[in-house]
């Protein structure tokens, strides 16, 4: 039976991982459940690895849920001169889209020119053409006609010339990171989430495992391993400074709002450069949805809250969007949802106020510290190459291993085809099969009729709440609602419309009574509230946290 990820069986699963704890000396356990820590996972698993990865949180928990969904080629790279950075990141692109079709899909985007505005259409062009040499295909065009009426409508007309549509990717992030869990542990990895590394064990100078604590049970125990691999994103810092390292991550916030499409149709990805800053922004097309995205500020907040889109940032993508299109008049009104995500940005300036956080670049960075291996930096395009640099690091570390091989394999097993006579069109089922892999068959075939029906406005069936509820290793409602499936983003009020139909699945799959599925709903609202809102919710909530607090001390 091949592995699974079950909600079921993470308690068994991690009793078997704590009773072999003594005895159990595993190759590599990696910490951090993101994309970085997940491609880790799945690559050290092609080697032939005993591998265990552990996530303090949720899986894709972090920035890996809340980034810009793209998934690029890096054309500011090559707009910089690294011609190298460029050429992995569209090969990574054209691999995700040829073995993920419905889960990473092609995206077009459009620029539009501006007299006076840098880049003018030349030369913007002409980078696109050795952009497009790299990927092996020309994806670009320059249009000078019908751009408002057919191509954008709405767009900012003014001083406009022309614009270049160009091509790239974008998926769900979230079920990326889950579809490459599922890639590993069929591979023979283990993964476990919410299962925290406390501090690190050494012996003699070198370090051999990771004290960790279950935060559902609260259970502590050590676990031992040859190499440790700190993939923990904005938090690389807290393990390494366990050695007594200098700090290198400078925490960067990312923050999006969504709004219905049909206050904003688009069919590209519109980019544009914001009028306070001239920063490049955007707006893109997403789950029937539309975008807007995005800011690039420090975060100076504590990292283990979740980060939240702050008044200003509302305030400068509102103004940004409807200089862009100044007939949409888009407002707070409009927002169904916001998310903020933090970019663990490798930083070599001790005087951070001389760098911009935009200025600052997006390499990813390894340490090898008396075996502890970390890493941090880099896009969710290229974790695998991320992955197999770190695998090159460790293997001092590690039995011997063929990067060669490993580096030509294909990420993701080829899907036999399996008849599924059900409702659903074929572009229903190939996003089906992109995101679950081989179980995608399973999942629609255990369906009842009305569960293969798009929840809402959303392209997301309630089998799929059904289904991860059952395997994929769901603790806490927002698992459900904000990961493995993005209906809190997509709904109003988080979905508040299906709290009905959620009920007698959640306390059937994971034995919840009326007490556990009532304390898990208001848990998930008031993160909604306090994370996924604008801000205005926020301090209604603690106007209302006060008021309660008023009323408990008379």
């Amino acid at each position: 039976m091949s592995h699974v990820l079950a909600s079921f069986s993470r308690a068994q699963r991690l009793s078997q991982v704590q009773q072999g704890a003594d005895n159990t000396v595993w190759d590599m356990i990696v910490v951090g459940g993101g994309i970085t820590g997940a491609g880790i996972l799945l690559t050290a698993s092609q080697a032939g690895l005993k591998v265990l990865l552990i996530e303090q949180q949720d899986f894709a928990w972090g920035a890996s849920s809340k980034s810009s969904k793209m998934v690029h080629g890096g054309l500011r790279y090559l707009g910089s001169g690294q011609y190298n950075m460029t050429k992995d990141a569209v090969t990574e692109r054209e691999k995700l889209l040829n073995e993920l079709p419905g889960l990473v899909n092609p995206l077009q985007f459009l620029m539009g020119h501006y007299k006076s505005q840098f880049p003018g259409p030349l030369v913007f062009n002409s980078l696109l053409t050795i952009y497009d040499w790299i990927g092996g295909k020309r994806n670009h065009r320059y249009i000078n006609h019908g751009i408002a009426d057919f191509h954008a409508p709405g767009i900012e007309q003014h001083k406009l010339q022309g614009a270049t549509q160009f091509a790239d990717a974008v998926t769900d992030d979230a079920r990326l990171v889950m579809r490459v869990l599922q890639e590993a542990q069929e591979r023979g990895g283990t993964a476990i989430n919410y299962l925290s590394a406390e501090h690190i064990i050494l012996t003699a100078d070198t370090v051999t495992g990771i004290h960790v604590a279950d935060q559902v049970s609260g259970q502590k125990f050590n676990l031992q391993a040859k190499v440790v691999i700190n993939a923990t994103g904005p938090w690389t810092d807290k393990l390494r400074q366990q050695l007594h390292a200098k700090k290198a991550i400078r925490p960067l916030r990312g923050s999006h709002l969504i709004v219905p499409s049909w206050r904003l149709p688009l069919a590209y990805s519109v980019s544009y450069f914001h009028p306070e800053d001239k920063r490049p922004i955007f707006a893109f097309p997403w789950e029937n949805s539309t975008v807007i995205g995005t800011t690039d500020l420090d975060h100076d907040s504590d990292l283990d809250q979740q980060p939240c889109i702050s008044q200003s940032e509302v305030d400068y993508l509102l103004t940004g969007i409807n200089k862009q299109f100044p007939q949409a008049d888009i407002s707070e009104a409009d927002v169904i949802s916001t998310y903020a995500g933090i970019r663990p940005v490798v930083s070599n300036s001790d005087n951070l106020k001389n760098i911009k956080p935009s200025d600052e670049k997006r390499e990813h960075s390894i340490w090898n510290e008396q075996g502890l291996i970390s890493v941090a930096g880099g896009k969710l395009t290229t974790f695998r190459l991320i992955a197999l640099d770190v695998l090159k690091v460790a293997q001092h570390y590690l039995p011997e291993m063929n990067l060669i091989d490993l580096q030509a394999a294909k990420l993701f097993q080829t899907i036999t085809d399996t008849p599924v006579d059900s409702i659903l069109h074929q572009q229903q089922i190939q996003r089906l099969k992109s995101q679950y892999g081989k179980h995608y068959s399973h999942l629609i075939n255990n369906a009842e009729h009305n569960e293969l029906r798009p929840i809402g406005t959303t392209n997301t069936l309630l089998a799929e709440l059904k289904w991860s509820l059952q395997h994929e290793m769901v603790v806490h409602l927002d698992d459900l609602l904000l990961r493995r499936t993005r209906i809190g983003l997509l709904l109003v009020a988080g979905g508040e419309q299906l709290f009905a139909q959620l009920q007698p699945l959640c306390q059937t799959a994971l034995h919840w009574n009326e007490g556990q599925w009532q304390q898990e709903l208001s848990r998930y609202q008031d993160i909604i509230q306090r994370y996924y809102s604008l801000p205005k919710h926020r301090q209604l909530l603690s106007t209302q946290d006060v008021s309660s607090a008023n009323v408990v001390a008379n």
